[in-house]
């Protein structure tokens, strides 16, 4: 197959990459500036702009889509992310390429509504008031929707929980890294939905085999799902000195965002603005025990993540 990858220059963009080509595929990376993969075929353009997408699709059997923005203020990220999709849809249509592999993410469930030590899965409520967690959330939410709703293409739409590997090894739901000696590691009886960024890649690629991923949403969960104190200990232990960690549980988390909520409504009419980590529904998303299952995409893909952790943290 000849596979169009967008995103194809970022952590995760780079291990599809190699994960396709060693699969065979031939790829075509939509890069912004030339000269930024290795050894693949480069089209340059700007998935913000309309011009020369129709032409980088020429040829293609399908759309490994990968491209989004995390940081800047929400217009920023609608233009990279919302707008950006929506021209990549247009020019598929355009170019008679029908098949979308598109990776979501787990920001896009609604974690308020999942009791605590329940299945997060496939069929878990999307979150309905983005507006309460952050600009990721919206943008992605938005994206997702209009994937869905575009007729023209036949969408497989993928949801990794956290994505880790070599240099992304840190991530929100740990807590705060307060410099190299000192951690402050928030809850810790929740397990970590994680998926190595090699193990991600290869079900990626697998969707845009598998005809039977058309139309359907999988989520990726990897094999160990790990404690966020299990996790955080691995971590440490592989480092020299290791840091000082400051634990605070789940009940203290949310003790202080209750206390930080009451007063933004006693002395600043709730107007204040609360912390994330001390805001209920992103630390809900971040630090709800949950539980997680990769059923769908075994069954459809035939995905079979590798074990990992704790190994993978000391190489």
């Amino acid at each position: 197959m000849k596979l169009l990858v967008t995103g194809a220059t970022g952590f995760l963009g780079g291990a599809v990459v190699r994960a396709a080509r060693e699969r065979g595929h031939d790829v075509r990376a939509l890069v912004r500036s030339a000269g930024r993969t290795i050894d693949v075929e480069e089209v340059v353009g700007d998935l913000r702009s309309r011009a020369g997408l129709v032409d980088a699709l020429r040829g293609v059997d399908g759309v490994l889509h990968l491209a989004a923005q995390k940081s800047g203020g929400l217009y920023e990220q609608l233009a990279a992310t919302v707008l950006g999709t929506e021209n990549l849809l247009w020019a598929m249509a355009e170019a008679g390429v029908r098949d979308l592999v598109h990776v979501s993410t787990f920001s896009v469930y609604d974690y308020l509504e999942l009791p605590q030590g329940s299945l997060l899965d496939e069929s878990s409520p999307l979150e309905a008031h983005p507006e309460r967690r952050d600009d990721y959330a919206i943008t992605k939410l938005w994206q997702e929707r209009i994937v869905r709703e575009h007729e023209s293409v036949r969408a497989t739409i993928l949801r990794p929980g956290v994505i880790w590997g070599p240099g992304e090894e840190w991530n929100a739901r740990l807590g705060i890294r307060a410099g190299d000696r000192l951690w402050i590691r928030t809850g810790g009886r929740a397990r970590l939905p994680l998926v190595h960024v090699d193990d991600c890649a290869q079900a990626i690629v697998l969707a845009a085999e598998t005809e039977a991923s058309r139309g359907e949403v999988i989520n990726l969960v990897g094999r160990e799902c790990p404690t966020q104190a299990e996790y955080v200990d691995a971590l440490r232990r592989g480092l020299e000195p290791r840091p000082r960690v400051i634990p605070v549980p789940l009940w203290g988390m949310r003790f202080l965002a209750w206390t930080a909520n009451l007063v933004s409504r006693l002395l600043f009419g709730g107007r204040a603005k609360i912390p994330g980590l001390l805001d209920s529904a992103k630390m809900e998303a971040r630090l709800r025990p949950l539980e997680f299952s990769r059923a769908k995409a075994e069954r459809l893909l035939g995905w079979t993540p590798e074990p990992r952790f704790p190994e993978a943290l000391r190489s």
